[in-house]
């Protein structure tokens, strides 16, 4: 394990559960007290010093696989082509957040290798922020539906849901995990099952076959982004220029106001005079056009030749040249101090708290690091109007926001303030998603005691990395989404590492669940074994058997159904359970150096 940081613990955790021996490998040096006392308690041995030499000491001759979960981009580059070049044929993983660079690195280092924590992990926040109740995957190129359903009556799962396999049923205090299809529910319970469209129809359960949005990313996502702002350009572009045109007013400094006041104070004064004083060729007086017209043109220093001050009264004449000489200097004043204003920071801010004051049913994502652009990219993907907080000013990922026409409310979003200004109370869900747990566990109370009487109606998901403070939110102040970036993205690297397939990961209630392929080895522990002997709390969904057509499916299997070498299992459980079962398939399983 290459790195200590929070998602490399959390792996290093769930390597160790598996049976496998793990040497960390820190090329950082930095101190970490918190990560020490870990890997003390867990008697896992660290290793400092250039990342060659570290490597060499770590056993990288006798090593299955190497995980690679450096917080620097450049870094983990560097460490995985290192590897590489050593060790050719070791498994190896990588996390690396710049997609482009990870996609040139997957070339050399393989196909699947390289991973994205944030993106990993950002569709389980959009799913709670919309209110996703159905989770679709795809096994062996077959649709299958992961959906929460309500009892309706009190019976037992099979009279229900008949060939749905349930994965967990919650309605007490704990929820029930993979229970059979003849455990008894009751009227008001959520139970989660999974099988294909074609059941959940014959069952009649159809509202979780309508298309669910897709969470795109990237591209898409930017796609979206742009499709809507052309939209809203296209049909509201007169209210966006007033929009506009207020920002102007309300930010406008006082020298440009007053500035503003006394060049319109100076054209009154001089249509005035111009009205009175001036007399035409044949004796009349100027319309009160004339002299709106004579005096902006004296302004501007146009002189069309229309009218002339030459023949008119000294007194006159010297109003004229003030009149050229003062209407220019304000006039330059004007320009340089709405330029300077057009070009400003506080401007872009007004604006986009001017758009966010008229958005009803949006998102609030607060916080704009890689994990919250991944998530604010999928809201706008499904539709969703965002707004974001985030106390940087010159955040980094500031002009991507932009470019997805989502505004951005600068300020400390425990400051009851500016949740306010990104109009907490016509949102539908507030997303807390900074690299703080105590900054978010304090946004979120702040947000509970401010929805009040709407806490139940608006889902506030928390992004908290130690699992039992995140327990302690859950249990003491009612959070209902609570959610650890490090823990949904774990499994895949513990996957990659150990040979398992993982496909997909989601929450149900409390519980991260996973949903893996596992290749059956050759003499292994799963090799001739009854799917009713695994454990209870892991759910085989399909098996595709060795030599079968791709696509067909042995769906559902039943308890009696065994594995055989080469079998390609899918499987959904909690990821302990999981991993679980891939120690019991021997050889997949690393021994350690």
């Amino acid at each position: 394990m290459c790195g200590v940081d929070g998602a490399a613990l959390r792996t290093v955790e769930q390597l160790r559960a598996a049976g496998a021996e793990v040497v960390v490998v820190d090329p950082s040096g930095r101190a970490d007290t918190a990560a020490d006392r870990l890997l003390v308690q867990w008697k896992v041995p660290r290793i400092e010093g250039r990342v060659r030499e570290a490597l060499f000491d770590a056993g990288l001759e006798g090593a299955a696989a190497v995980v690679c979960l450096l917080g620097d981009d450049l870094r983990a580059m560097e460490t995985a082509l290192l590897v590489r070049r050593m060790r050719p044929d070791v498994r190896l993983v990588v996390r690396m957040g710049n997609g482009g660079v990870g996609r040139a690195l997957a070339e050399v280092t393989g196909e699947g290798s390289v991973l994205d924590v944030a993106a990993l992990a950002a569709p389980s926040v959009v799913e709670a922020c919309l209110g996703t109740r159905t989770h679709a995957i795809e096994l062996a190129g077959r649709p299958f539906l992961v959906a929460e359903l309500v009892a309706g009556s009190t019976a037992t799962l099979r009279e229900l849901y008949g060939e749905l396999a349930p994965l967990a049923v919650a309605g007490g205090e704990e929820p029930v995990v993979c229970p059979g299809r003849d455990h008894r529910v009751h009227v008001g319970d959520r139970v989660t099952v999974v099988g294909t469209p074609e059941q959940f129809g014959t069952l009649g359960v159809v509202d979780v076959l309508r298309p669910q949005a897709p969470v795109r990313r990237a591209a898409g996502a930017r796609q979206a982004g742009a499709e809507r702002a052309a939209e809203r350009a296209e049909r509201g572009g007169r209210a966006g220029l007033r929009s506009l045109l207020r920002s102007l007013v309300a930010e406008a400094d006082r020298p440009l106001r007053v500035t503003l006041a006394v060049l319109a104070i100076a054209i009154l004064v001089s249509i005035v005079v111009l009205r009175i004083g001036y007399v035409k060729d044949d004796g009349s007086h100027m319309s009160v056009v004339d002299a709106v017209y004579f005096t902006v043109e004296t302004i501007a220093t146009v002189g069309y030749g229309d009218f002339s001050f030459a023949l008119q009264p000294t007194w006159l004449r010297i109003w004229a040249i003030g009149l050229m000489g003062g209407g220019a200097i304000l006039t330059a004043i004007i320009f340089s101090l709405v330029t300077q204003l057009l070009v400003s920071r506080r401007l872009e801010q007004s604006f986009g708290r001017r758009r966010v004051g008229s958005m009803r049913g949006h998102v609030i994502v607060v916080g704009l690091g890689s994990v919250a652009l991944e998530v604010v990219e999928g809201l706008v993907a499904a539709g969703r109007r965002v707004v974001v907080v985030d106390r940087d000013e010159a955040g980094r990922h500031h002009g991507r926001a932009r470019a997805l026409d989502v505004p951005v409310v600068v300020g400390n979003a425990t400051d009851v303030g500016v949740l306010s200004a990104a109009n907490l109370d016509a949102a539908t869900a507030v997303a807390v998603l900074t690299s703080d747990d105590l900054v978010n566990i304090e946004t979120g109370l702040v947000v509970r005691d401010l929805l009040r009487e709407r806490w139940e109606q608006v889902a506030v998901v928390l992004r908290v990395f130690d699992r039992e403070l995140a327990a302690g939110v859950e249990d003491g102040f009612g959070f209902r989404h609570v959610r650890s970036t490090a823990a949904l993205a774990a499994p895949w690297f513990v996957g990659a590492a150990l040979g398992l397939d993982v496909l997909a990961t989601f929450y149900v209630d409390r519980v991260p669940f996973l949903v893996g392929r596992l290749s059956v080895g050759a003499g292994g522990g799963l090799d001739g074994l009854a799917m009713g002997e695994l454990s209870e709390r892991t759910r085989v969904v399909a098996i595709h058997r060795a030599g079968a057509p791709d696509g067909e499916l042995e769906y559902p299997p039943r308890r009696g159904t065994r594995f055989a070498a080469a079998d390609e299992a899918y499987l959904v459980g909690p990821y302990e359970e999981l991993i679980d079962v891939l120690r019991r398939d021997g050889p997949a399983v690393p021994s350690g150096a």
